[in-house]
């Protein structure tokens, strides 16, 4: 029998902040695969608790879909220093969280990432055959090119990322984000279902990174865009949650 998910730690004992929803599935819900979890995470900066993610998971609840909103270790919420923090750290920790999810019987993973999340999950996946369907909300394509536009005038060690003083610019960070530079390699790897949600107004994350990505794997990948819409998907959350639900729904129909 499945368990709520409990208490998530990475291998570095941080606990990472977490909510669980094992959904309400009842008469008037969709289809369900009592096996399949939807991983919900952040951005750069960022935490589980943004307007948009929490649509999500409770529009995954109603439709009797469990999900887990977490937030990256060393964010707002969860243990460890900001500092620390690198992609590839969160990629490393988000297999804490698959491990969390497996532990207590979940099978099937999706993953949705926002923006820097979106990467995270690209890059994971192609590497982790644990995660068979992937959802990229304004997902990040061309990191290196992110970080430069975004804080090549900043000085790591003296000015802060998106004007958040909790949140310090560092040199490792920016070091390991130009390193892994875009997630198109690993993109063209996936073999696993697909969806991206971008805005053509995206302020941060250019809708070009949804198109460049869709590209990059056409066969496996649906691009939904959303007209006028920005990176935090103001006054669209419902939409959007309501996109990601369809395809998730779909996907545990198609397991039945």
């Amino acid at each position: 029998m499945i368990g709520p998910i409990g208490e998530v730690r990475n291998r570095h004992g941080e606990r990472i902040d977490a909510v669980f929803s094992p959904g309400a599935p009842s008469e008037s819900t969709e289809s369900t695969d009592p096996r399949r979890v939807v991983l919900v995470a952040h951005g750069v900066t960022g935490r589980m608790d943004r307007p948009y993610l929490v649509a999500i998971c409770d529009a995954l609840a109603e439709a009797g879909l469990p999900s887990l909103r977490f937030t990256y270790a060393g964010n707002p919420g969860s243990e460890g220093r900001f500092e620390e923090c690198t992609i590839s750290k969160e990629i490393d920790d988000l297999g804490a969280v698959i491990d969390a999810a497996r532990g207590v019987g979940f099978e099937r993973v999706t993953y949705v990432g926002h923006s820097m999340g979106g990467a995270i999950g690209a890059l994971r996946a192609a590497d982790d055959a644990r995660i068979d369907s992937y959802v990229s909300l304004a997902g990040m394509v061309h990191i290196a090119d992110f970080m430069d536009r975004t804080f090549g005038l900043l000085e790591p060690g003296r000015d802060v990322m998106l004007d958040k003083p909790e949140c310090p610019l560092t040199a490792a960070f920016l070091a390991d984000a130009r390193a892994h530079g875009s997630t198109l390699d690993a993109v063209r790897r996936l073999t696993i279902p697909t969806l991206i949600v971008h805005g053509t107004d995206d302020e941060l994350v250019p809708f070009q990174d949804g198109l460049d990505h869709r590209d990059a794997a056409p066969s496996v990948t649906q691009l939904v865009p959303l007209p006028g819409v920005d990176h935090r998907f103001t006054d669209h959350h419902e939409v959007v949650a309501a996109t990601v639900t369809r395809f998730v729904a779909q996907l545990a129909d198609d397991a039945v």
